[in-house]
């Protein structure tokens, strides 16, 4: 990956918290705009039935905004 690719990444799991919205389903941990180098298997959470999930991985939180 070129490094001007990985200036515009998100480092994964650096928060614990991601608001996200029904343009990011469905959704996974680490999302696509996470630099993916140093992080976890990709794993896809359920968010849209509570509006909430946690990854089991990092344990970062989702919350789905309206």
């Amino acid at each position: 990956m070129a490094q001007a690719d990985t200036q515009d990444k998100i480092e994964p799991n650096a928060e614990n918290r991601y608001e996200v919205t029904r343009n990011d389903l469905p959704l996974h941990c680490p999302m696509d705009s996470m630099s993916l180098w140093n992080s976890h298997p990709r794993v896809f959470l359920p968010v849209e039935e509570t509006g909430k999930a946690i990854c089991p991985y990092c344990s970062a939180e989702y919350v789905l905004k309206d």
